[in-house]
């Protein structure tokens, strides 16, 4: 039996297959929150012919989503694929975690995924940093509870907003420039954008560590995860695939 997890992003929705406790194919694709049900039945269908996976051999499903007008596109396109109903992280699915927020509904189900995932990984306190659209920091008890945490633009947001609002900064890659000190625009604008957001980073997680108990363990996720873990202080350990286990994990205690 395979499980289809599915999580939708603001930006990108990844999709992975699990095999038991084991991740055997992964699927990064646009959210075009333009498609329709029928497209997205068709690329699903089209990413498992490209897999070599057969229909019949996805048995589940779980989908966590932070855009909620395009989740019953997806849920749509996935009851429509297989022969089961997809299970949502929402309100009345059990994650074995306590929230903590001030009113719980507002938090994002990816992120109590990533939660999820990241104490059962570390059986301890945790920080998770998960680069996406936004930046969010979220923190996780000795206990097992959800604290709460921090919401930062992303990086992608702030370098856009630096290219559409100063006339005379070329457009340029987010990418490490050779050293802090830039000697030419676009080095210069890398510098402020990578460095500058690493410090951000290693900021937020200390205030954040400091009002938490104990040692506390940070995990980074996310598409540039692996560009600021090496310039960080505080980030750990990179684990690309941390929402989708979180999913899985979650699938496993409602069933």
């Amino acid at each position: 039996m395979l499980l289809l997890v599915v999580d939708v992003g603001n930006t990108h929705t990844v999709i992975g297959l699990y095999d038991g406790d084991r991740l055997v194919h992964d699927f990064r694709i646009e959210t075009a929150k333009g498609r329709t049900s029928d497209e997205y039945h068709v690329l699903l269908l089209n990413l498992l012919d490209l897999a070599g996976v057969a229909r019949s051999n996805v048995r589940a499903s779980i989908l966590a989503s932070v855009v909620p007008s395009f989740s019953d596109t997806v849920i749509e396109a996935v009851d429509r694929a297989f022969d089961h109903e997809i299970m949502v992280v929402g309100p009345g699915i059990k994650t074995g975690m306590p929230v903590l927020y001030e009113n719980p509904r507002e938090v994002g189900a990816d992120r109590i995924v990533n939660a999820v995932a990241a104490f059962e990984r570390v059986q301890g306190a945790a920080i998770v940093v998960d680069f996406g659209t936004a930046t969010t920091f979220d923190c996780i008890s000795s206990k097992g509870e959800y604290l709460g945490g921090s919401i930062a633009p992303g990086m992608q947001i702030s370098a856009s907003a630096l290219f559409a609002r100063a006339a005379r900064l070329p457009r340029s890659e987010i990418a490490r420039p050779p050293r802090a000190i830039g000697r030419n625009t676009v080095h210069s604008m890398q510098s402020g954008i990578v460095f500058g957001y690493v410090g951000l980073v290693d900021g937020l997680v200390r205030r954040l560590a400091a009002e938490m108990e104990g040692e506390v363990s940070v995990i980074a996720t996310g598409g540039l995860a692996g560009l600021i873990e090496p310039e960080s202080e505080t980030i750990e350990e990179v684990d690309e695939f941390l929402t989708l286990e979180g999913l899985r994990l979650i699938y496993l205690r409602n069933v």
